[in-house]
């Protein structure tokens, strides 16, 4: 399941999924992404059971699987979104950190 997540076309999907339900040519206008490649990645979160199917005439219409499918992708958004923030502030230790000098922690720099 986390390999499903690992791709970002797969997350941006099921992020707009999180909303409401789409078609497949929906999810491709709203990703900017062709509508192939959409129902591709769409096949291979059906068959990790992330997300739903519902037929309608002709048209078919995905949804997220359920509330645990729901809070993971959250979560793994919202953690991703923390990591790149602390990345992008300076490090309080300095460049002289153990983890920048390639050293022990708590050894002494020379």
């Amino acid at each position: 399941m986390l390999k499903l997540l690992a791709d970002n076309t797969r997350l941006r999907i099921l992020w707009v999924l999180l909303h409401s339900e789409h078609s497949v040519n929906e999810l491709a206008a709203h990703l900017n992404a062709p509508a192939a490649g959409v129902s591709q990645h769409l096949a291979k979160l059906r068959l990790g059971r992330l997300v739903t199917v519902r037929r309608e005439g002709n048209r078919v219409f995905y949804a997220v699987d359920d509330d645990h499918v729901r809070r993971l992708v959250e979560e793994a958004l919202f953690h991703a979104d923390h990591v790149g923030a602390a990345r992008s502030r300076p490090n309080p230790a300095g460049p002289k950190s153990a983890a920048i000098r390639g050293g022990r922690p708590g050894a002494r720099a020379r």
